[in-house]
């Protein structure tokens, strides 16, 4: 019993010599990978069992042979034990990592979520609290003047109109962030869509005096759904309107290059903080300047880039955001037709 208590300690002495190296060791890398930490684990717990091997080993006075088997035995054993705890150490610390990574993106949706809810109240109570007001005028008799009641139903109908079209905007983007967008891909001469867009922008552009001209180019052709691409395009055409001033001008233009085909809208709206560059297209982002409903076309502010660039990366492409002298410029990257 005495010899066992001996190996015991003595083991026990030795594997501790490690223990200790390995949490200075631990406390040095305190701000390294993960990696690195169960690397650190799995070596202090192989070396432990092999320093108490080794200390036992030499203190029984084995023969110079029967000592190089044992440590020859116990070096195979700690290759292998070293070697799986790597492969398995890399699978845990991407599995870490993966699970830090997804608990983020869950808490950016949920965030997302109940911005979106609480942007969409905010839009809707505002028309909605106009509209009961309205109403009640008309029911109760209250304005009788016939010019009165017809600028009542004239805006009754244009709040109505608003919150139409927030709906679709948000029925839109689900089937996008669903995946039930379904596209029907053709050949798509890109500046008759944007004529169609410019003529349909044009009633709204003049309301705030503001120019709106495209570039007088070769369009390119590209291979896209027409319905979805040319809400693309009237999307970003309606948000340069909103966005700049009076008797500004928005410029619309379009050409290939190396990565296919490209349209291009900028305006002069002052330009965007450069942190809020890489957050334009999130859903219903606002930004130093609000996305109030109440625009020159009456519309609400929010969706319409987000929809912009669900729509384009389901084609296959991309769109950009930049800021240019005195305004900003929004870039979309579609394949083009060979």
């Amino acid at each position: 019993m005495r010899d066992l208590l001996l190996i015991f300690g003595a083991a026990l002495a030795g594997a501790l010599a490690v223990g200790g190296l390995g949490a200075a060791a631990l406390r040095l890398l305190g701000g390294r990978s993960i990696m690195a930490h169960i690397w650190v684990l799995i070596a202090v717990t192989v070396g432990s069992v092999t320093a108490g091997v080794v200390v036992i080993a030499r203190a029984m006075f084995l023969s110079p042979h029967d000592l190089r088997v044992v440590l020859v035995t116990v070096a195979a054993g700690t290759a292998v034990s070293l070697a799986v705890g790597w492969l398995f150490g890399r699978r845990l610390a991407a599995a870490a990592v993966w699970a830090a990574q997804a608990r983020e993106r869950e808490r950016t949706l949920e965030k997302g979520r109940r911005d979106l809810v609480a942007w969409v109240s905010h839009d809707l109570r505002t028309p909605l609290t106009g509209l009961r007001a309205m109403a009640e005028a008309l029911e109760d008799k209250v304005v009788h003047d016939p010019a009165t009641v017809a600028e009542y139903h004239r805006r009754i109908r244009v709040e109505s109109d608003r919150m139409a079209r927030l709906v679709d905007d948000l029925f839109e983007l689900s089937r996008i962030n669903a995946g039930a967008l379904r596209l029907s891909p053709s050949t798509v001469p890109l500046g008759d869509v944007v004529s169609d867009a410019v003529a349909a922008t044009a009633p709204i552009a003049d309301t705030r005096r503001i120019r709106v001209v495209a570039a007088e180019s070769t369009w390119p052709a590209v291979r896209a759904s027409e319905p979805e691409l040319t809400r693309v395009v009237a999307n970003l055409l309606l948000n340069a309107v909103r966005y700049t001033p009076e008797d500004g001008t928005v410029w619309v233009s379009g050409g290939n290059d190396r990565d296919g085909a490209w349209l291009a809208v900028a305006d002069t709206c002052g330009g965007i903080p450069e942190a809020d560059l890489p957050r334009v297209f999130d859903v219903a982002f606002r930004g130093e300047r609000a996305r109030t409903p109440g625009g020159a076309d009456g519309a609400v502010g929010g969706l319409g880039l987000a929809i912009v660039r669900g729509l384009v990366e389901a084609h296959g492409g991309r769109v950009d955001a930049h800021n240019i002298p005195n305004g900003c410029r929004f870039v979309v990257h579609l394949p083009a037709v060979p």
